[in-house]
């Protein structure tokens, strides 16, 4: 029944034909079930084990590889090769993809989990009045028209419509679901809101909240996927996982790349068609095979199959960092995504505020004497823990609180006059609530107040063990005053009462709403004598002023408490007994701000991120936060930048779009809206964070660009996050989001450094083709080269050091090209310069060498013909390993001093040396180390065909790789003095990855 809110109580028994006094007969329920389906959320569909495999397949790239593997393997089948090396490429090709897919799996089966823990939030049981009798029957038995008893404590097992109230209030605490700081209370009269909310159904109890004071029956209106959780789970499933800055912008580079290869793997093959009918090959066919092995040869240098692993080892690494933050990363690219986010969408309670309510303020009069002069207090502690200070008006902290007689009895009538418990979790190592969070506020209170009569009152109450210290001063009171008998609270009479016996006096305590006591006191308690005197219009008037400045100006919740004395020996309590009573203070408490807030919003706005506020409270109370977060500190009036979610749904499309440009905060909202923001920011091209932590968010999390779960939060907002904040502090994000940007630099820096090493292997294949020489390096080599010799350098390039102004520039464009003009440009010429010095040490052993035949170069040229005609040299020379040796090693050791231009973007090694990356420099001794090892070590010198090497081959190979680092020097110094802006005017339009529209939606 969708509309059971706006209906009265007889209609909606009437549309299920059940009798309140009788509940639902056998065959109703049956009837029900049949028509309305299981109390249970139902298991979505779960995406095949193969399906999940296959799409970790689904890249350009990855594609590509796995026809080079294939076509290397068929190519060793034709020519009957046979043993270890000539399975080795595509073996050790389709080793790393295999792995890459298993990462793959094993991360997305991780995220169906939220889904599945929303199940959590189901109530078990629930009690039932059928056929004219109650029982307790499971949660998942319940269907529409059922009639359900609830009290302190139940979890609500289905929606349901409120019928009859069995006492004097229903409170529930759907913090859960709307992200309200404090209890709602329900009653049963029908909404006539157009366009109603969940805060607006007060006549509803949904799903999966809790009842915290009262008691009451409801009929049962939707169960399982039809109900507030239903809801919940159904936008979920809606949600796509959206793709991150980095993933879009490595898939259009793998795109271009896989273009460019391609084309270079045709050109390689066209022009060497006059080659194929050589001799040496034995035939035009074999001659095309030969020249097509060399294609695949460079489309395996081209492709950098070491970058995946790469990419996830440095956001790895940015994870470990993130985590001594207090930052957990759930999903490896998200780490990335913080360094471009330009909104973060902040839930306000629990987030920004500490979700425990904490009295802030108190207000008690000092005395009369010479008019009326009213005393105020500030209370400091922003959590449920009982440490904190009591401060005069001058911010003076009061030594012993207790002394002074009104905070004195506030401290018993906050004691006395309630339900709640207070009491200390030491596997959370943090102080819980049991009861309405007021309540609790009022126990903490007491604590803070103390007890009288002892000068070392506070330092003693500091040595009890947390466990002893939680309610301490309450127990203290509650043992010095019997409760006799309890009035509870009301809606009409707005406040509640309880008689105590103390040393055979009997004393009433009050506690509610302030214009509902302050109206039936005639007296009051002065502060600086403990006098009791009579109450006039004058300071009746000055109290109101008060409260209202209190609830007004500064949205402080406020209580009033009074007392009074009752005749000897009363046992029990009326409402003609709430009367004549003397006021004791106001107290004013709020769900505080985390201290650290501030400070961080100082942070997003010098960091060019706009902080949009949302809430499920109402709109004054959000506006006092922000204004004590900064969050409205550049705003002059709040017109134009505060909506509730009624009034932005109202707006026209084009001043939706406005709003949503200078909107700061966003105030009632329920699930729908908040996804709806996020979709709606995403459409004008914004990078959004959301964070959360109740069920509610959880849609909107996962939606979101990056999802922030509170680390206090439930497991469904966790693992619908991306990244969990566990000390729940929204400072934590601003640091996040350094690490991010600084993370993403590194980034940079390292698939630069792999394109210009795979530039330079394309280079070398594509000028020895063109030449004519023999195959400078085998496929083997190739891949040794781009897995360990380009992935130990380009991983450690990921521990750069952050620039100290990291969080001073604005967030880039996630439209941004990784590399573009002018950087292009200068790693086409470091990548020409590895590939030319690679061909030059290849030539320099065949003609300089003194362990080399020294042939003339027109002999290297024509090597092909050499079985065919008369030489002076045996043909085998061309099958020695060391030519293959000596240019494998200038590749590895050109690419080892390429890493070191890539500590930094335009800055010289000159001002940042290597030293300053002493994770770089291990690994390229690492690297070095390795190489010598298959140089020297037989079995694999043969493994990778290579031969180890003369002193004056080392020589040479240092001579031709040292100056990769004068060229790059050279070109950094253009970077920095005049910007590239010649080499720019000729290449800002074309990017090395080609730029498209951010979204398509």
């Amino acid at each position: 029944m969708e509309d059971a809110y706006a209906r009265s109580v007889s209609e909606v028994l009437d549309f299920f034909g059940v009798d309140s006094s009788k509940g639902l007969t056998d065959f109703q329920v049956s009837q029900h079930a049949r028509l309305y389906g299981k109390n249970v959320l139902p298991e979505e569909e779960r995406t095949p084990f193969w399906k999940l495999v296959f799409k970790q397949f689904d890249d350009l790239l990855v594609k590509i590889l796995i026809a080079a593997a294939l076509v290397s393997f068929l190519l060793a089948l034709i020519n009957g090769e046979t043993g270890l090396i000539a399975f080795l490429e595509p073996s050790v090709i389709l080793m790393i993809l295999a792995a890459n897919a298993a990462v793959g799996v094993i991360t997305e089966t991780n995220a169906e989990k939220a889904l599945e823990e929303l199940r959590a939030y189901q109530a078990d049981i629930a009690t039932v009045l059928r056929n004219g009798c109650f029982s307790i029957l499971p949660a998942t038995e319940l269907v529409p028209g059922d009639i359900v008893e609830v009290s302190v404590g139940c979890k609500i097992p289905a929606d349901m419509r409120m019928i009859e109230m069995l006492s004097g209030q229903l409170r529930v605490d759907q913090a859960i679901l709307t992200g309200e700081s404090s209890s709602v209370e329900k009653d049963l009269e029908s909404t006539i809101a157009t366009n109603a909310v969940y805060q607006d159904k007060t006549n509803i109890l949904f799903s999966g909240t809790v009842v915290v004071a009262g008691r009451a029956r409801a009929v049962v209106i939707g169960v399982g996927a039809n109900t507030a959780m239903g809801s919940i789970r159904d936008s979920m499933l809606r949600t796509d996982d959206e793709t991150t800055p980095l993933k879009k912008k490595l898939d259009e580079f793998g795109t271009f790349l896989a273009k460019v290869i391609a084309g270079i793997c045709v050109l390689v093959w066209i022009v060497n068609i006059g080659h194929f009918r050589d001799p040496a090959h034995g035939g035009f066919l074999r001659g095309a095979i030969h020249y097509f092995k060399i294609a695949v040869a460079l489309a395996v240098a081209a492709i950098p199959e070491g970058l995946p692993a790469v990419v996830t080892t440095c956001l790895a690494l940015g994870t470990k960092r993130m985590a001594r933050l207090n930052a957990i990363v759930r999903s490896l690219p998200s780490v990335e995504t913080l360094g471009c986010t330009t909104v973060i969408c902040s839930d306000k309670t629990g987030t920004l505020t500490t979700n425990m309510m904490s009295v802030s303020k108190i207000c008690v009069v000092h005395s009369i004497k010479n008019g009326p002069e009213v005393a105020e207090f500030g209370v400091s502690g922003t959590t449920y823990a009982p440490e904190g200070f009591i401060f005069d008006n001058t911010g003076v902290q009061l030594e012993f609180p207790a002394q002074l007689p009104c905070l004195l009895h506030i401290a018993m009538c906050s004691a006395l006059c309630n339900e709640s418990l207070l009491q200390y979790n030491p596997d959370k190592g943090n102080y819980e609530k049991i009861g309405e969070s007021t309540e609790v506020a009022l126990r903490v209170l007491a604590e803070k107040v103390g007890l009288p009569g002892f000068d070392s009152m506070p330092s003693a109450l500091n040595m009890l063990s947390k466990h002893e210290r939680a309610s301490y001063c309450n127990h203290y009171w509650e043992n010095q005053f019997k409760k006799v008998s309890v009035l509870e609270f009301s809606r009409d009479r707005k406040m509640m009462s309880v008689l105590c016996n103390h040393k055979q006096m009997e004393i009433m305590f009050s506690k509610g709403a302030p214009e509902s006591i302050i109206s039936r006191c005639t007296n009051i308690l002065c502060n600086n004598d403990g006098s009791t005197i009579p109450i006039d219009a004058t300071l009746r008037a000055e109290l109101d002023s008060r409260f209202n400045s209190f609830a007004g100006k500064e949205t402080l919740r406020c209580l009033a408490l009074a007392l009074k004395i009752m005749p000897m020996g009363q046992q029990t309590l009326s409402f003609d007994d709430e009367k004549d009573l003397t006021f004791i203070g106001l107290v004013g408490m709020l769900d505080p701000p985390r201290e650290e807030v501030r400070n961080a919003m100082i942070s997003c706005m010098t960091a060019g991120i706009r902080v949009i506020v949302v809430t499920g409270d109402n709109k004054s109370t959000a506006e006092s936060v922000c204004r004590k977060i900064g969050a409205f500190d550049h705003l002059v009036d709040y017109v134009g930048h505060s909506y509730t979610a009624a009034e932005f749904e109202e707006l026209p499309g084009t001043q939706q779009t406005m709003a949503l440009q200078r909107m700061a905060l966003l105030t009632r909202v329920e699930p729908s809206h908040k996804r709806m923001l996020v979709e709606a920011l995403q459409n004008q091209n914004e990078v959004v964070a959301m964070t959360g932590d109740g069920v509610n968010d959880a849609p909107a999390l996962k939606k979101a660009d990056i999802g922030i779960a509170m680390g206090s939060g439930t497991a469904v907002a966790k693992s619908a996050s991306d990244m969990v904040l566990a000390d729940d502090n929204f400072a934590t994000i601003v640091a996040a989001v350094a690490e991010g940007r600084a993370i993403y630099n590194n980034t940079k820096q390292f698939i630069r450094y792999m394109i210009s090493s795979n530039i330079g292997e394309v280079v070398c294949i594509f000028v020895a083709a063109v030449l004519g020489i023999p195959d400078t390096l085998a496929p083997v080599q190739l891949l040794w080269v781009n897995l360990v010799t380009d992935g130990l350098p380009a991983t450690a390039i990921g521990f750069n050091k952050p620039d100290s102004d990291v969080m001073k520039a604005k967030p880039r464009k996630v439209s941004e090209a990784v590399v573009s003009g002018w950087l292009f440009f200068r790693y086409l010429v470091i990548g020409a310069y590895v590939g030319l010095a690679t061909v030059a040490g290849f030539i320099w052993w065949f003609i300089y060498s003194e362990t080399g035949p020294k042939l003339p170069y027109t002999e290297l040229m024509n090597f092909d013909t050499c079985p065919t005609r008369e030489t002076t040299y045996p043909c085998s020379i061309f099958e020695d390993r060391h030519p293959s040796t000596v240019a494998m090693t200038v590749l590895v050791v050109v690419e080892m001093f390429n890493a070191l231009n890539n500590l930094s973007e335009n800055q010289s090694l000159l001002v940042i040396p290597p030293w300053s990356n002493l994770w770089l420099v291990a690994s390229i001794i690492l690297t070095m180390l390795l190489h010598i090892l298959i140089l020297y070590v037989p079995p694999l010198s043969t493994l990778f065909s290579v031969t180890s090497l003369s002193w004056n081959e080392w020589a040479v190979i240092l001579y031709l790789s040292f100056p990769v680092i004068i060229i790059d020097e050279v070109l950094k110094f253009f970077s920095r003095n005049s910007h590239g802006i010649r080499f720019n005017f000729r290449f800002r339009r074309y990017d090395a990855l080609p730029k498209k529209e951010l979204r398509d939606k």
